[in-house]
């Protein structure tokens, strides 16, 4: 067995259930986080037999992300990877509500952000952070209307993964943002021609190989440069 350890943070359902699930099948030690106790991911884990750990996390606590902290104090990661993210449907931008965009604004780009540093100083030099994005988040692919909020939100993201990159340019980890897909969960829809077991296999492959490399990187599940 790997001495390989990972830390998912949104692991409930969809692209990080699937995502932990993969990491503890290659003989990753996996620690994952999920708002709500049971469900789909505490049964995967008892059926890793201690492989996989759950651990209770609401992302955009900073009062629960300092007790996960505290909690994980001696623990040493080669990889934090946050995947957590929601959307709020296809509205034009005015008539997206003040509540709203800052939900939306709070959950996915400032809560990753705080969970970076919070964690990072339990990722391993040589270690990797990464944090799952989406092409939605690209402004120069933004060719196609819809989905105003959301695709503000992940390059808000970007940009954020960009200063986080920049202040912490010299403590050797790998940074990475990661494109899946369009996947069906259920931020992606029925529709969509991916699903999370195609996907994120190749997701994996892409963060063992990218361990060790220098730098920020935006890279779909090919391991291709995402423009920004």
């Amino acid at each position: 067995m790997s001495n390989r350890q990972a830390l998912i943070i949104g692991a409930s359902r969809g692209l990080g259930l699937v995502l932990a699930n993969e990491l503890a099948r290659r003989g990753w030690r996996v620690i994952a986080t999920t708002r709500r106790s049971g469900g789909e991911l505490q049964a995967n884990a008892d059926a890793w037999d201690g492989q996989l750990k759950v651990e209770s996390l609401e992302m955009t606590s900073p009062e629960q992300l300092a007790a996960l902290r505290e909690r994980l104090a001696g623990c040493r990661l080669d990889l934090l990877f946050v995947n957590a993210a929601i959307d709020r449907g296809n509205l034009p931008i005015d008539e997206v509500s003040t509540d709203m965009f800052t939900e939306v604004m709070i959950t996915n780009a400032l809560s990753p952000l705080r969970a970076l540093e919070a964690l990072r100083g339990l990722v391993a030099p040589g270690g990797t952070v990464a944090v799952m994005s989406s092409e939605q988040g690209s402004i120069s692919r933004n060719t196609e209307d819809g989905f105003e909020l959301y695709k503000a939100s992940k390059a808000a993201l970007n940009q954020l993964m960009r200063s986080y990159a920049t202040r912490h340019a010299d403590d050797g980890q790998t940074k990475l943002l990661i494109d899946p897909g369009h996947n069906q969960t259920r931020l992606g829809g029925p529709d969509a021609p991916l699903t999370a077991q195609e996907s994120i296999p190749a997701v994996v492959d892409v963060l063992e190989a990218q361990a060790g490399a220098p730098g920020l990187q935006f890279l779909d599940r090919h391991g291709e440069i995402v423009p920004w």
